[in-house]
């Protein structure tokens, strides 16, 4: 409040683009020097995209990938390392975190994988597309497991997520109430207003036709592929090929798309051992 810039910033009762653990976790750095918290927040965000490929090459040799390419893929993408770790922004401990998830589920540790995912998620809602997929494959209606060579106990990985949404619940809203609920209604908000490089308003600037109609088109067959996708992990496919799949379809069909976004797909694209998913990466990597 001494800051003179104080009086005029407009947003101060503007819900959290993060879920609750992000502002839980930060709230201490409002009490040091602002260059320090800046410098605490990008040393977070350098660190964790130093993680994700980490986690990734151990993933990518279970999979029988090639672990430094998949590490390189991710890690000297030019997005990340301009966007995420210089902009500071919290996707990269999101994508950490489900990784993390992701290599629990594969070393059948179900239970561990439910909650670290919970936690992705309640530090940022986009990780939430992950959790069908994890989820999916370890139904024991599927023919073959979809993250593994063999069915995971669903039981385990629900009672995981449950417990770690319990927690965060818990700790959630002694802290803020009922309003930390806010912040996951912003990911269907965000949809109301467009960027720049957005594919669907590129399709309107491009024919001339209204944005709302491409959007409206982009979120169907979204939900289409999207699907399609659950399906065809249920029926024994790849569920990290698939969850891949699925935020790429995401990423060109949302109207708020943001550089920082595509680290969302690249840890994904690099274990999934899908060369066409592995291009399109790069290609939306090109066009940003």
């Amino acid at each position: 409040p001494r800051d003179p810039a104080s009086a005029e910033v407009t947003w101060t009762e503007a819900p959290s683009a993060s879920g609750p653990l992000f502002p839980l976790a930060t709230y201490p750095l409002a009490w040091p020097p602002l260059r320090v918290a800046v410098a605490t927040l990008k040393a977070a965000a350098a660190l964790s995209v130093l993680g994700i490929p980490a986690v990734v090459s151990r993933l990518a040799a279970w999979r029988g990938a090639d672990p430094l390419r998949a590490a390189a893929f991710v890690a000297l993408n030019p997005l990340v390392l301009v966007h995420v770790v210089g902009g500071a922004h919290n996707d990269g401990l999101t994508m950490l975190l489900a990784m993390l998830s992701i290599a629990a589920l594969l070393s059948a540790r179900e239970l561990s994988a439910g909650a670290v995912l919970a936690a992705a998620i309640a530090t940022k809602t986009s990780a939430a597309l992950i959790a069908p997929f994890a989820l999916v494959a370890t139904l024991p209606t599927g023919r073959k497991g979809a993250y593994t060579d063999r069915n995971r106990p669903v039981g385990r990985f629900l009672a995981g997520m449950l417990a770690a949404v319990a927690v965060i619940a818990l700790a959630a809203w002694l802290a803020f109430g009922w309003d930390w609920l806010h912040g996951f209604g912003l990911a269907g908000e965000n949809q109301s207003r467009t960027s720049y490089m957005s594919l669907p308003i590129l399709a309107a600037r491009l024919t001339g036709l209204d944005p709302g109609t491409t959007r409206i088109v982009a979120a169907v067959l979204f939900l289409a592929a999207l699907v399609y996708l659950l399906v065809w992990t249920w029926r024994g496919g790849d569920g990290v090929r698939a969850a891949g799949w699925a935020t790429l379809t995401l990423l060109l069909a949302t109207a708020w798309l943001l550089p920082w976004y595509l680290v969302w797909l690249l840890p994904l694209a690099a274990i999934s051992r899908d060369h066409p998913l592995q291009l399109l990466a790069l290609s939306l990597t090109a066009y940003q």
